[in-house]
């Protein structure tokens, strides 16, 4: 993609940290035929038309894991350009949900509290070391 492209209005993301009471965070891993395949980050996706953020993220949730998100705080905002795209991400903490997490995506996740899996999204990192600080 031509920089000229690159340069249009970032896209909005919704992007969910579900936060177990000990401090664990819930990491996914992109799916094959996907931009950073096999990279791990926390789970999300655009937003759409007419979406507010977190009704973007509590869809999102429940297509990709089937959780539905019951209540979750504004963390913190952070524009990322990749090759493919300039996001703009919009973090959320949610503590309080509803279901345990299934692939409906076939993608794999995990209850991170050290972050042992790697590659991890470039954008995911400062994130990661934002929360051990919490």
């Amino acid at each position: 993609m031509t920089e000229a492209h690159l340069s249009t209005q970032p896209v909005d993301v919704a992007v969910g940290i579900l936060m177990k009471p000990n401090g664990d965070v819930l990491l996914g891993q992109r799916p094959a035929g996907k931009p950073y395949a096999g990279y791990w980050e926390f789970p999300g996706g655009k937003v759409d038309p007419g979406e507010t953020i977190f009704q973007a993220l509590q869809r999102e949730f429940m297509e990709e894991l089937g959780i539905a998100v019951l209540s979750a705080e504004e963390w913190c905002g952070v524009e990322h350009v990749y090759e493919h795209a300039h996001v703009r991400l919009h973090f959320f903490i949610s503590r309080e949900w509803r279901g345990e997490p299934q692939s409906l995506e076939g993608q794999a996740f995990a209850w991170q509290g050290e972050f042992s899996v790697e590659p991890l999204l470039p954008a995911t990192i400062p994130l990661l070391q934002w929360i051990e600080r919490k």
